[in-house]
């Protein structure tokens, strides 16, 4: 029969006391992402909040009137964009409400509050780096 090892004790204990010390139990908050299947339009709007190239913000008026958007650069190709995009804010509030977009700290203005938009669990550099790494071959290519 093998001999049974003695139990390791935990910094802070001592050999003489009757039980280890134990850390205080902290329960950390969680929100149960929605496992109910994205919309076509939920999904447009994931995708564009993930990419960390256009920054989406939500405006919070005095009047408690929400509008989630982005600006929308030049298109030299074909002449579009230069504007700002509003996105539908109910579709926004229903990726808000399930998790699956954050809201970064405010900026507090005493007309609005504005809060910059993010999207969670998306890796900022990979999208970045695929960006990158198309535009690079576009112009090896040319």
């Amino acid at each position: 029969m093998q001999p049974v090892p003695e139990p390791v004790l935990s910094r802070g204990t001592e050999r003489d006391a009757e039980r280890p010390r134990t850390a205080p139990a902290r329960i950390l908050p969680y929100r149960r992402r929605s496992v109910a299947p994205l919309r076509p339009a939920g999904a447009d709007l994931l995708r564009i909040m993930a990419d960390p190239a256009t920054p989406v913000f939500l405006t919070v008026h005095a009047g408690g009137r929400r509008r989630y958007g982005y600006w929308r650069p030049l298109d030299g190709r074909d002449g579009t964009g230069s504007c700002y995009v509003a996105l539908p804010t109910d579709e926004c509030d229903a990726l808000h409400g399930s998790g699956r977009i954050v809201l970064g700290d405010p900026l507090v203005d005493p007309a609005k509050t504005t809060y910059r938009v993010r999207a969670v669990g998306t890796p900022a550099g990979a999208a970045r780096t695929a960006r990158a790494d198309r535009s690079g071959a576009r112009a090896r290519t040319a």
